[in-house]
């Protein structure tokens, strides 16, 4: 079985992509096992459909070096925050043992973002609780709990509490992102025009790294709120 370092959730397939993806490849470049985990198969989407979007889930994770990808079918816009959605999640997350997560944002245009990143935190928690009996396989798992939570930053502006130097990640990024080409700006596409597909918004996500490296004199970052302090032992590998 894979142990992760960092798991990435998302509450649709490109969220991790948009938010998290120079992360993701920052940290792979490291030699850190990462993984994705989307909630739903995005199906409520304006276009594309869910066949063509776990084409295009595969194809990013290949850019992206993922470790591992899966995808646990919860409703599209319908799933809550409810006891089976928890323990769907804390199965997982003792599957992988990862040390970090990373989640969606804990508030957001999009009603399941904000939805998606609280219940995630809820998931955490209970994943650590020994009385909770969990399977896998027909096999009893131990708890676990990550040592943290960093909530990525999606449409809605959040002021970050950290941001991550992407800079060197950013062409990996827009690599991973386009690999969705159901979902963005394609002038040959027949399907209704929807939020991330018309022509400025990728503008848009490339304004929105270069605002967060801005704010630690790089040239592309990522933002992350978190839900504890985080503390350093070497005041010297801050940036």
């Amino acid at each position: 079985m894979i142990k992760l370092d960092i798991l990435a959730i998302a509450a649709h397939p490109d969220d991790a992509e948009l938010s998290c993806s120079g992360t993701i490849a920052s940290h792979v470049a490291k030699g850190y096992k990462v993984g994705i985990l989307d909630l739903t198969e995005g199906e409520m989407g304006t276009r594309g459909t869910p066949a063509i979007r776990m084409e295009e889930s595969a194809t990013a994770a290949e850019i992206l070096g993922l470790s591992v990808r899966e995808n646990l079918g919860f409703e599209d816009v319908f799933f809550t925050e409810e006891k089976k959605y928890q323990v769907a999640i804390a199965r997982i997350l003792r599957k992988y043992r990862p040390e970090i997560v990373l989640a969606n944002a804990v508030e957001d245009r999009h009603p399941d973002h904000g939805k998606g990143g609280s219940l995630v935190t809820k998931a955490c928690f209970l994943s650590g609780l020994r009385r909770l009996e969990t399977e896998l396989d027909g096999v009893l798992q131990q708890p676990w709990r990550p040592k943290a939570v960093y909530h990525y930053i999606q449409n809605n502006y959040i002021e970050p509490d950290l941001v991550v130097d992407i800079s060197a990640y950013w062409d990996i990024k827009k690599e991973s992102i386009l690999a969705f080409k159901s979902q963005f700006f394609d002038p040959e596409s027949k399907e209704p025009e929807s939020f991330i597909s018309r022509p400025g918004f990728l503008d848009f996500i490339e304004a929105r790294a270069r605002e967060m490296g801005h704010k630690i004199s790089v040239t592309y970052g990522e933002g992350f709120t978190v839900e504890r302090v985080p503390g350093v032992e070497d005041l010297m590998v801050l940036v």
